[in-house]
């Protein structure tokens, strides 16, 4: 008999979220996690961390910068970022420290330590010291990590990671963020309000690749605006960590012309990749992508019986949101349910500002399918509580099908971006086309107005513009 029905490996958002949805439906459920504290990436080192460190530079903006319109006069403004870093913290703490909390109400056994798979129903988990545990079933939710590139050697000092960078001590006078993807954008603008001349070089012609090209466009001149300079089809090939700076050299992809240039910090952030190491898969026949991702089916499942997997490790967009989704559906087709997961509808976020957020289709997929096609805008300056907010840069686009008017795809540029979405979300979970959205009361004045007009501009009925 196994020691559990169902054993989890990593406590990260889809992992922790699939352990309580599994000990819900009477499960006897262990999670395995090798850091000292629960959460994951997302809870510890990325989307709680920077979205806290985001909030406290847009304020620290906010009052050096823009306090005078209100009529409020500031002599002078200190920033402690020690106190700023010790409100991240606590922030994580709290919020890790919850999950096991979590584990406790229901039933839940935590167990510490690495994973490495002894054979298909028996894994070992080594800390201090080893033990093997059998499930009935595995789900592998250990996530991922930074990618990175041998001639920018990471030291976390000043050659840094997504990591390095929730928790420098200092503010660097200059930075330079290889990759323009959302965590480097979003990372940059902290360093950026608090200070730092920041670079971002890409090797595409673009930011924010798999967003909407008209969107990226407005965002990176507001990005601009704000002071970020950017180096598109450029890429770094050598870089040198000395004692207060790093030396880089940068090549253009269009004539080979090499730039040397000195930053403070470095910071690396082009892309993820799965956590398959040292699960001792290729022992077990777990077959794997070439990007070393997990191959599983609409269930989840691997090629072995009993065992599943979700989230960041499997083929996908890397969301936190995604793998949460993943967990509950993947223990419910385990207890014999039928869920499903329209990925056509899960959105992403830019937590900049303005906010980007997106859904469904781009433009561009959409003439590349030769789709039939509708667009509706409003912008936020037409919009009178982001008027009186101050929060007029930006607009709603909204992409529908021409013939039956349902919605193929959203993108927000603005203030608020990532709860806005949240109603066209809904409406395209449920089939619904822009003119449900055009006929909902919307409360006035709220910025989700915009997206009722938006809505209404798909027929050219926008009323305040």
């Amino acid at each position: 008999m196994a020691d559990y029905d169902l054993v989890i490996i990593g406590a990260g958002p889809g992992g922790y979220v699939a352990a309580i949805r599994a000990a819900q439906l009477g499960m006897n459920v262990a999670c395995v996690e090798k850091e000292e504290t629960l959460g994951g990436t997302c809870l510890n080192i990325g989307c709680i961390p920077s979205k806290a460190l985001l909030n406290s530079s847009e304020k620290y903006l906010e009052l050096t910068q823009h306090s005078e319109e209100h009529g409020i006069k500031i002599n002078k403004i200190d920033l402690d970022l020690s106190k700023l870093m010790q409100r991240k913290d606590k922030i994580v703490k709290q919020l890790t420290t919850g999950i096991g909390f979590l584990f406790k109400k229901n039933k839940i056994t935590h167990l510490k330590g690495s994973v490495s798979f002894v054979d298909k129903k028996n894994i070992k988990i080594k800390s201090s010291k080893e033990i093997t545990v059998s499930a009935n079933n595995f789900i592998i939710a250990t996530g991922s990590t930074s990618i990175t590139i041998p001639k920018i050697p990471v030291n976390e000092k000043n050659i840094i990671t997504s990591t390095g960078a929730l928790s420098l001590s200092s503010i660097p006078e200059t930075m330079l963020v290889i990759g323009g993807g959302y965590i480097g954008l979003e990372m940059g603008s902290v360093w950026s309000r608090l200070g730092t001349k920041v670079t971002v070089v890409e090797t595409l012609d673009r930011i924010v690749p798999n967003m909407d090209a008209e969107v990226a466009n407005q965002f990176m001149k507001s990005l601009q605006k704000q002071g970020l300079e950017f180096k598109l089809s450029h890429k770094v090939i050598n870089s040198k960590s000395n004692k207060n700076d790093v030396d880089v050299t940068m090549e253009s992809l269009k004539d080979k012309k090499q730039i040397k240039e000195k930053y403070n910090v470095v910071l690396l952030s082009v892309g993820r990749e799965p956590n398959t190491e040292g699960l001792n898969l290729d022992k077990i026949g777990v077959e794997l992508s070439d990007k070393k991702a997990i191959k599983v089916n609409k269930q989840f499942k691997t090629n072995i019986d009993g065992i599943y997997a979700i989230g960041d490790v499997v083929p996908g967009p890397m969301l936190a949101h995604k793998a949460e989704e993943e967990g509950v559906a993947c223990v419910e087709i385990i207890n014999g349910q039928k869920p499903h997961i329209n990925y056509d509808s899960i959105p992403a976020i830019v937590y900049t500002n303005p906010e980007i957020a997106s859904v469904g289709k781009t433009e561009e997929q959409l003439k590349e399918a030769k789709v039939d096609y509708k667009v509706g805008k409003f912008p936020f300056m037409a919009n009178g509580r982001a008027l009186t907010t101050s929060s007029t840069e930006g607009f709603v686009k909204i992409l529908v099908d021409k013939k039956t008017d349902s919605i193929l795809g959203a993108h927000i540029m603005g203030h608020d971006a990532g709860q806005l979405i949240a109603e066209i979300v809904t409406t395209m979970e449920f089939g619904g086309s822009a003119e449900d959205i055009a006929r909902i009361c919307h409360a006035h004045p709220t910025t989700s107005e915009a997206v009722k007009e938006a809505a209404l501009s798909v027929d050219g009925r926008a009323i305040h513009i």
